[in-house]
Formats: C-alpha cells, sequence, structure tokens
C-alpha cells in the first residue's frame, strides 16, 4: 500500500505537469526556460517528475544558520525544533480582546521578549507591522530593529528587490563583506506562494535576492480548504505539495545547493463564514502532514505553531495553541514561525498570549521528554524504607530529582490562591514585568552601526527616526 506521501507526491506532479504554476516574475520565467521546462504566454510552467525532482533532489537535507552570538546558532533539519516568532500582524489585542494598530513600541519590545525567552534562538521578521514607520523601507527598518535588540539568529521580512538589496548590503556590513556574508547562513525568510498556483513578483525578487547570496528562504504555501484549495485536506495538501516543489526547484536553478525549507500553513476555511481557520484539528492534520512530506524529499520543515483564531486570550486561544504546536511536535517541524503570541487568525499579536504560549511550548517539551527508567528512577530500596506509612517529600532522592523530573510552570495556577480569577493574569504580567526588566540589550559595534546609518540615511530614512529605533 502507498503512503499518504507518495499518493500526495503523485498527485502532485499530475497538477504541475498538467495545469502548471503561475510565476509572474520576467527574471523567474527566463530562469525556468534557460533550464528547459516548458512555460506559456501567460507565465504557466508545466514539468515532468523527472525535470522537477532532479533540481529538489540538490536541496541540502540539513543547514546550519549562524547567529551574531554563535551560542544561538541553530540546526535547521533533522529531528531538530527551532521556535521563531509571530509574522505579519497589523495589530496587537490585549487580553480583553480590545485590539489597536501596532507600533514600532510594540516591536521592539516583542523582540525583547523573544530575545529573554531560553527556547527561542530566532528572532525578528515580522513580528507586528508598525503603523508608524515608512512602508516603502518597512521591511529594512525591521530588521534594523531587531539587529539592534537581539543576537540570535535572523528571520526577516519580504519586500521589493531594492529594499531587500539595501537589507542584504546592511547584513553584509555586519557580517565581515560580501564574500564572507555568501559563506554562511544568516538571514532567512518566507516567500508564500498564492493559492492556488502561483507565485507573485515581490516575493520572487526576495526569493532572487536571499537565492543569490546563498541566504535560507522557506517556500510556502497556505492553501485554505473550500476556499483557495479544495475542500478536501487531501486535495489541499496536493497543490500545496506542487506550489512548494515548484518554488523550490526555481530556488536550485538560480544558485544549486542554496538551503530551503519546506513550508506549509495549509488549512481549512470555515464552512459558515469562509474565514481562515488556523487553530482548526483540520490545520493541525495538515500541519503535521507538512513533516512527512518534508521527510520523504529529505528537506527540512516548517509549518505551524501555537496558532488560535481566539478573540482574546481564552479557552479558545489555549486549546487550539496545544493542538497546533503538539501536531507540528509530533512531526519533527523543523522550523515553526507563529510559535507563540500569535492569534485572531495571523491579524493580532499578544503580549499575554505570548506569555501563555511559552508555558505551551515548555508543557509539550517536557511531555517529549518522557521518562528514564533505571536503579536510579525506581529506588526500589527507598521504596522499601519507607513503606506504607512514610512520606517521600523530605527524602534525599527527591531533593535531587525535584528539579529534574517535575517542570515548575511559571504562570500556570496551582494549589490554593486568594483570587482565582485574576491569578493567571496577574502571574503573566510579572512574568512580562520580570522578562523585561532583567533584558539586557547586546553589545553593538559602532563602527557596523556608521555602515548601516549610511544605508538608512541613502534609502531616504531620517536620522530622527534612527536615532529613535537606537534609544527604545
Amino acid at each position: 500500500m502507498k503512503s499518504y506521501e507518495q499518493l500526495i507526491h503523485e498527485a502532485s506532479i499530475r497538477i504541475l505537469n498538467k495545469t502548471g504554476m503561475r510565476f509572474e516574475h520576467p527574471e523567474a520565467i527566463k530562469v525556468l526556460k534557460d533550464h528547459g521546462i516548458q512555460v506559456d504566454e501567460e507565465g504557466i510552467a508545466r514539468f515532468t517528475e523527472e525535470e522537477l525532482m532532479y533540481w529538489v533532489n540538490m536541496a541540502p537535507h540539513a543547514f546550519t544558520m549562524y547567529a551574531r552570538n554563535p551560542k544561538y546558532n541553530i540546526t535547521v533539519g533533522g529531528d531538530h525544533l527551532n521556535p521563531a516568532p509571530g509574522y505579519g500582524c497589523p495589530f496587537v489585542v490585549d487580553m480583553n480582546g480590545v485590539k489597536r494598530p501596532a507600533v514600532i513600541d510594540d516591536f521592539v519590545k516583542f523582540t525583547k521578549l523573544y530575545h529573554q525567552q531560553k527556547t527561542f534562538d530566532v528572532n525578528g521578521g515580522i513580528i507586528v507591522q508598525p503603523n508608524d514607520i515608512p512602508v516603502d523601507n518597512a521591511t529594512l527598518l525591521m530588521f534594523y530593529m531587531t539587529y539592534l535588540y537581539s543576537d540570535k539568529v535572523l528571520l526577516t521580512g519580504t519586500a521589493d528587490g531594492k529594499q531587500v538589496e539595501a537589507m542584504m548590503e546592511m547584513a553584509k556590513a555586519a557580517f565581515g563583506g560580501e564574500e564572507e556574508f555568501r559563506k554562511y547562513p544568516r538571514l532567512i525568510t518566507l516567500i508564500n506562494t498564492v493559492t492556488p498556483l502561483q507565485l507573485t513578483n515581490v516575493m520572487t525578487e526576495s526569493l532572487f535576492k536571499f537565492v543569490e547570496n546563498r541566504q535560507p528562504v522557506i517556500i510556502g504555501s497556505l492553501g485554505q480548504a473550500g476556499s483557495t484549495s479544495p475542500v478536501t485536506l487531501a486535495g489541499s495538501m496536493a497543490i500545496s505539495n506542487a506550489e512548494i516543489l515548484a518554488g523550490i526547484a526555481l530556488c536550485q536553478m538560480i544558485s544549486p545547493g542554496t538551503p530551503v525549507v519546506y513550508g506549509c500553513e495549509t488549512t481549512t476555511a470555515d464552512m459558515r463564514s469562509g474565514a481562515t481557520a488556523i487553530g482548526a484539528p483540520e490545520g493541525a492534520i495538515c500541519y503535521n502532514q507538512t513533516g512527512k512530506l518534508a521527510d520523504y524529499y529529505g528537506i527540512p520543515s516548517r509549518a505551524g505553531g501555537c496558532l488560535s483564531d481566539a478573540k482574546k486570550v481564552d479557552a479558545q486561544a489555549g486549546y487550539e495553541s496545544m493542538i497546533t504546536f503538539m501536531a507540528c511536535r509530533d512531526a519533527n517541524i523543523n522550523f515553526m514561525i507563529h510559535a507563540a503570541g500569535i492569534m485572531d487568525a495571523y491579524a493580532s499579536m499578544s503580549y499575554e498570549k505570548l506569555i501563555v504560549d511559552f508555558e505551551v511550548i515548555d508543557f509539550v517539551n517536557r511531555y517529549h521528554r518522557w521518562f528514564d527508567i533505571n536503579e536510579e528512577t525506581i529506588p526500589e530500596e527507598l521504596i522499601d524504607e519507607v513503606g506504607q506509612d512514610g512520606v517521600y517529600l523530605t527524602e534525599e532522592h527527591t531533593f535531587e530529582y525535584c528539579r529534574i523530573e517535575p517542570l515548575t510552570p511559571e504562570i500556570s495556577v496551582r494549589g490554593t490562591v486568594e483570587d482565582p480569577g485574576k491569578a493567571l493574569e496577574n502571574n503573566i504580567q510579572k512574568k512580562i514585568d520580570k522578562m523585561l526588566r532583567e533584558y539586557v540589550q547586546p553589545e553593538l559595534d559602532p563602527e557596523i552601526l556608521d555602515k548601516m546609518h549610511q544605508i538608512l540615511l541613502a534609502r531616504g530614512v531620517e536620522q530622527e527616526l534612527i536615532d529613535k529605533l537606537e534609544n527604545m
């Protein structure tokens, strides 16, 4: 009997051979044609299995991302899980569901909180979209803010080619010049297809700039079953898989061997409203299947996170985030954007949910650690000594293992409390305050900052704004 992965693969090949994938950008079309791919007048490329897999198979099985601080270097691939921030949210929502537009201060504050969280070695991207920075330099400025306030692995946004080129110049200034920069994966970004079966101009421009500089990209599809893709999960996954494989093939044609990540956020649309349902069990199934498909092709994976459609931090936010994160953890998803803080179907970030999701990640990681069986963990002599009348609370064995075996939660409410209705909320706020109070900005090289300033000023960024970003 064929596996799910084989059946989806075969369907995707038939889709790419018959229906094809539309590429808007002329440079992408030229690359495809130069490598023998049939492309019609509408930019629709059609692949045979042999053509497609020749290029897909060039992608590495795993790669290392290098942070400014080497202790945060990560491996992307194998059984390594790398949580990454929320991405693309225009709003911030409070504990009670009140939304407001995101601003610069929110981006910096979230960056500091991710920097403080030990389960995150990745920072940046479009954590929120500040409405008080110029749109034509937004991606560039978010990259700069991340560089200022965190020395972890850098996730970035996408933009038109000129803005991304400026970002690459800033990165080259930060990491030893062009030749040194091209040697090591330093930046990673998300290249989203448009379902069904399209890759747009802006995403393609970003893809070219990253791949030409040997920097990794995530080729991501977000099908919405019943809306932008077939209502059946198998049909949606077949289309998503086709989009991802076509994007990966293009990357390898541009620069063979460049690291890529197989990314899929496909979920269902709510059949009552048409709204995307990112926290649905159907989404969790697709995120899990993404890990299996990536393994099938021998490529690192990206999917899911602590995802929720909830409008405030409530029970729905908790149970949806738990099932989506658990599904990804079970499938060994390697790179997980939206791992904490996201809600409202990608529209909003929440400080309070961020902290809840940090705890969700800790709980799931503890669950996957399971337990050891040996003479020390089954202390038969102690059990005989305590017998039927003693207690274990004051035993040396308990002292030895009490900080190792049980997870001590930071915000979960246990035991007797004075104000049960507010206990969780109070714990969350205490943790936020503690993390921000203990934050220490990483050291910065004035010469590198000066080079970055010149690039920003050449792009038309005002000195007053640069000064503001550096003093938050």
